[in-house]
């Protein structure tokens, strides 16, 4: 593991102030870091008792627990994927307050890109999992009065299924959709649409699982690889690191069997595997290994020879 101070964050919480890196099917992984921000407990954790939630994502006075939106850089080759797009700046003051939105040092997921010495115009594919606001929200910036994509050159891949969600006007989940988050992208001849399960580039392969949202897709990265450890970037299949029993579903989840299914599925893969987890909403834990711990399971962080 490798570790450079990108913004002070608080003591125990090492998003905004460390930066880790894994390697996985010939690819680099580095964590980035967007926002912290925050949402109802009671939504993330489903039917899951607060008793129950509150021990593993402590409450505010208010109910809501702290997550981070916190992408990640892939690197192999020469080629430099982003994975996921961040909450984004564009948000005023009132929902700044709903969502408790927080920049340690205002550090972005493009001041964590400059941390790296990489400017956004080097960016060549940007991969979402799926297009709710909190996970595409940094790819589209202001430049006066117009949006404009914050990485011009890249091919930005998105669920068609997610396209499809965000063009609907009624929609279940349509607080959760901002037509300007993509809208940019698609005009400016930048998007890709994908579907089902593909291997969009050599040891990057998706996986779409629906549940969370229509069109909600896993990242997997040396999946296929005998000589390697797959990493997976689980998006809102799994949140947290916390999250890693079925039953564990968020109440935004749009499909609840198709949900379980899933993450049955997905998990138990996980621990007979050994995959490591890229949790993007998990505030403290950014790679972890899932292992049985008898009828449940339980999450090891990764040891520093399991990260490099």
């Amino acid at each position: 593991m490798s570790a450079s101070n990108e913004a002070e964050g608080t003591a125990g919480q090492p998003l905004g102030s460390t930066r880790q890196e894994i390697e996985a099917g010939g690819w680099r992984i580095t964590t980035l870091f967007d926002a912290y921000f925050r949402l109802d407990g009671g939504a993330m954790w489903g039917v899951v008792p607060k008793n129950l939630w509150a021990r593993m994502t402590p409450a505010a006075d208010d109910n809501t627990i702290r997550l981070s939106a916190r992408p990640y850089l892939a690197e192999r080759d020469g080629v430099k994927v982003l994975v996921e797009g961040g909450m984004g700046d564009r948000w005023d003051d009132k929902m700044r307050g709903i969502y408790h939105l927080e920049r340690p040092q205002q550090t972005s997921l493009e001041g964590t890109l400059a941390a790296l010495d990489i400017a956004p115009e080097e960016i060549d594919h940007v991969v979402c999992s799926h297009c709710h606001f909190d996970h595409v929200g940094a790819l589209v910036r202001a430049d006066g009065e117009a949006l404009v994509p914050r990485f011009p050159r890249a091919r930005h891949h998105f669920p068609k299924a997610e396209v499809e969600a965000e063009r609907t006007p009624v929609h279940p989940r349509r607080a959760s959709y901002r037509a300007d988050d993509i809208e940019p992208l698609i005009a400016a001849g930048l998007v890709d649409l994908t579907e089902g399960d593909i291997e969009l580039l050599p040891g990057l392969t998706l996986h779409e699982v629906g549940g969370h949202s229509g069109g909600m897709t896993i990242v997997l990265f040396g999946e296929n690889d005998p000589n390697s450890a797959t990493a997976a970037f689980w998006g809102d299949l799994i949140p947290t690191a916390h999250h890693i029993q079925p039953p564990y579903i968020m109440a935004y989840d749009i499909d609840v069997p198709r949900s379980f299914e899933m993450r049955t599925k997905w998990l138990g893969r996980a621990a007979d595997e050994g995959f490591i987890g890229m949790s993007y909403h998990d505030p403290d834990r950014a790679f972890t290994r899932l292992v049985r711990d008898g009828r449940r399971y339980a999450a090891e962080d990764v040891s520093e020879a399991r990260l490099r």
